[in-house]
């Protein structure tokens, strides 16, 4: 029926109603908080008092635009590799990036403290080392097809978990609470510096994934009907998994956990455009841009005087949004 509807509805029509979304949740992320913008200041209609410019210049608008790079960065990697290998619980974090990226963060706050400004380095290379494990691991057992690496990732995840765990057994309570609440997700250290260095991973990847639209539509069938159009499958999944990899480890590295985005996001995306690749990868980077951006917002004015992590919130909603589907999938 959703699909039906937004069939009905003409091109410019929809994107008119994508756009105004977008506006509507960005002027409320920038309004709301602590400190009130009023909406005729960020128009542009009045002036500002101090407080108001520095909280809006500094604060609100790098966590933003970090919050709408991360939300269409982790679905579009989830859409790509949910296409790429068929499995409709693929998502970037099964490989082991979160656990890696953990494990790289914990090394730099409590192993070498001194080194603690290079959190967000250590925790993106502890990512990348996450996945450079799958790879062999998969690599060695011959892997066929993407959902062996799936497989290869939980292992590496749990043996990753584990040193980490460690390690924060061993430290500080101080140190151990400050990593364990990076790990739950938070865009409270956002920067223009995270922006610049997330924004080009997430643009070439939505690039590549629109250019090889018509390989990744046929991948979608089976890998046979894929070669017999002329699609190289094996050197495809591995390109797409590595860029995946990057963006995932560079949103981890400046974001911590954010779970669940990845592997919900896209399946809202089919059930309102369709399974098209364009549809699915342009339709996954709005709605995942639209999806972190609100869910930071409200994460930061649930509570009073405090924010709850923003990993928390998506994992309430997307544990829901799963039973859901489970409920439906039974009555039909």
């Amino acid at each position: 029926m959703n699909k039906v509807l937004c069939a009905a509805l003409p091109l410019s029509i929809r994107f008119f109603l994508a756009l105004l979304l977008l506006s509507l949740v960005c002027l409320l992320a920038l309004s709301t908080g602590t400190v009130q913008v009023p909406l005729d200041g960020l128009l542009g209609l009045a002036p500002l008092d101090a407080m108001q410019s520095t909280v809006l210049w500094q604060l609100r608008f790098p966590r933003l635009l970090l919050a709408l790079l991360a939300g269409a960065g982790l679905a579009l990697c989830g859409a790509l590799l949910q296409n790429a290998s068929r499995n409709p619980l693929a998502d970037p974090y099964l490989f082991g990036i979160v656990s890696g990226a953990a494990l790289g963060a914990t090394i730099a706050t409590i192993v070498v403290p001194e080194w603690q400004l290079l959190t967000p380095l250590f925790a993106f290379f502890g990512a990348l080392l996450a996945v450079f494990l799958v790879l062999i691991i998969g690599a060695s057992s011959r892997w066929q097809r993407l959902e062996s690496l799936l497989l290869c990732g939980v292992a590496v995840s749990f043996m990753l978990s584990a040193i980490t765990t460690t390690l924060l057994y061993l430290s500080e309570p101080f140190a151990a609470n400050r990593v364990m609440f990076w790990l739950m997700g938070s865009l409270s250290q956002a920067s223009l510096t995270y922006v610049a260095l997330i924004s080009p991973l997430v643009l070439f990847t939505l690039l590549l994934g629109l250019l090889y639209r018509r390989q990744l539509d046929a991948l979608v069938l089976s890998d046979e009907s894929a070669r017999s159009l002329g699609v190289n499958v094996r050197p495809l999944r591995l390109v797409i998994l590595l860029l995946c990899a990057a963006v995932s480890a560079a949103i981890v590295a400046c974001c911590g956990g954010i779970a669940f985005v990845g592997l919900m996001i896209p399946h809202l995306v089919r059930s309102l455009f369709g399974l098209s690749s364009v549809a699915l990868l342009l339709g996954s980077v709005w709605l995942g841009a639209v999806f972190l951006a609100g869910v930071d917002t409200l994460s930061r004015n649930l509570l009073p005087d405090q924010e709850l992590p923003i990993g928390v919130v998506t994992s309430a909603i997307g544990s829901l949004f799963f039973l859901s589907m489970l409920f439906k999938y039974r009555r039909g």
